[in-house]
């Protein structure tokens, strides 16, 4: 094997996706691991992704009324335990702080798995009339969730980043309304930012949030076939407000308990989205999320090399706004550069020679595509504003096409299976009963519910695929990551 092979991924995306992925994640120089088993090192070009992302979304955050604020990152086992369901689902993931110094605690602290307890034990404080509400709260934080198996950089990591956004109304129709506010910004930004599409769909009861009336995601489709959670929006109820006491005097003069729901978007859309949109060559960036989206690489020869590189210079400064990087590395050989910046996912490569220079052009290289376009040097910026445009709608395209060739219907367990090995997610009719939800598995390994079906409703006709009895409703079923 050759060093520049080496040096590149080495692993077909098609063939083997984990080992693909492994690759771009070392490679490509997004993350690395550490001594701590499940936790790793946020890169800087992942992280700037990462910071973009929360800019934008924060942004519309803050546009839409809510309030940043900061918690505790240590949470008392008295506060966790006082809403029962909600620490039964996280009790499994909680890492627990027993000692400080030489000193045992008289109390266990939770490292945050999710900061419900933290704040609703505070809430109390800040709400006593319905003049104090609605009450949208939102932190940008890292979280600790200790229980799994085969961590996944940016995918399933004992520790990740995320926003937890945590809302109180006055009443329950106001509570529910706020999920299209919600889970439209979130949309907005992963599909103009992230180029990626995505199907907004209810949870099963057995598959929603701990503690929750209900809770509602997008979904995306990875290239495996593997469909992958996203932002999600979580309707409480007075759940949570029971537990913790949080009640006010309503416009009525009378005393009732807060309506709640809680949100969340994590640095698992990183994975989704270098998985989606990456190929055989490494990286590929959104140029909208891309921190460098040139990079100008000149064709050297002695005689010329002054030349070349006085007009690269100048092409580098008439193209500042797109913060270019221009590559004069005389050591490395323009092949080797090219496959460099490829990995690397630099949405555009201006490659600037001799015989180029003559005739006042450059030729331009779009990461996605390949696809090479020669371009004069006075319409340049122009262009590249275009090209960068189209680049951006294209990954989207894809995207889509990808998440809609994915999207099968059965009523048949066999044909469903077929459909979920050949890597789509299938709409199936089902009763609401855990068993038949857990008798998936059984069916198939890793076959799971996803989310209701909302576009299809049942006529009554419908049998469960698993138990043949009287369906209640369409879930998509199939294979999560």
């Amino acid at each position: 094997m050759s060093k520049q092979n080496q040096e590149g991924i080495t692993v077909k995306k098609d063939e083997n996706f984990s080992e693909w992925y492994q690759e771009l994640m070392i490679k490509a120089k997004l993350a690395c691991y550490t001594k701590v088993s499940g936790c790793i090192v946020f890169m800087p070009k992942s992280y700037a992704i990462w910071e973009k992302f929360v800019f934008e979304t924060d942004k519309l955050f803050k546009k839409s009324g809510i309030q940043n604020v900061g918690f505790p990152m240590f949470i008392p086992e008295s506060l966790l335990s006082k809403e029962e369901e909600h620490v039964k689902g996280f009790v499994p993931e909680v890492a627990w702080v027993t000692e400080a110094g030489n000193k045992k605690l008289s109390e266990r602290l939770a490292v945050r798995p999710t900061s419900e307890a933290i704040i609703y034990d505070t809430l109390p404080n800040w709400i006593r009339s319905y003049n104090d509400l609605p009450l949208r709260l939102n932190l940008w934080n890292n979280v600790v969730r200790w229980e799994f198996k085969n961590p996944v950089p940016f995918f399933r990591t004992r520790e990740f980043l995320w926003n937890e956004g945590h809302s109180a109304f006055a009443s329950e129709k106001d509570a529910r309304a706020e999920a299209d506010d919600i889970l439209g910004m979130y949309d907005k930004v992963c599909s103009e930012f992230m180029a990626l599409p995505s199907v907004r769909g209810f949870k099963t009861d057995k598959e929603k949030f701990a503690g929750a009336v209900y809770s509602e995601k997008l979904h995306y489709m990875l290239p495996s076939g593997r469909v992958i959670e996203g932002p999600c929006f979580h309707y409480d109820g007075q759940n949570f407000a029971k537990a913790y006491d949080i009640k006010f005097i309503n416009n009525k003069g009378e005393e009732d308990y807060v309506y709640q729901n809680t949100w969340a978007v994590s640095t698992r859309m990183l994975g989704t989205m270098f998985t989606i949109h990456s190929d055989d060559k490494g990286l590929v960036i959104p140029p909208k999320l891309a921190n460098e989206k040139i990079v100008i690489v000149p064709i050297l020869f002695d005689e010329t090399k002054s030349k070349v590189l006085k007009k690269v210079e100048e092409i580098k400064k008439s193209l500042k706004i797109f913060n270019p990087i221009l590559d004069v590395r005389e050591d490395v050989s323009p092949g080797r550069k090219f496959n460099e910046w490829e990995l690397k996912g630099i949405p555009l490569r201006i490659e600037l020679g001799p015989k180029d220079l003559e005739k006042k052009s450059v030729v331009v290289v779009k990461r996605n595509t390949g696809e090479k376009i020669s371009i004069k040097i006075a319409s340049l910026k122009k262009e590249i504003s275009k090209l960068l445009k189209t680049i951006q709608k294209e990954l989207y395209d894809n995207a889509n096409k990808l998440l809609k060739n994915s999207m099968k219907s059965s009523k048949d367990i066999k044909e469903t299976i077929k459909f979920v090995k050949d890597k789509k997610m299938v709409s199936v009719p089902m009763c609401k009963g855990e068993k038949c939800e857990e008798g998936l598995k059984d069916k198939m390994p890793g076959l799971k519910t996803l989310f209701i079906d909302s576009e299809k409703k049942i006529s009554g006709k419908e049998k469960c695929l698993v138990c043949s009895g009287k369906a209640e409703y369409f879930v998509y079923v199939g294979r999560t990551y």
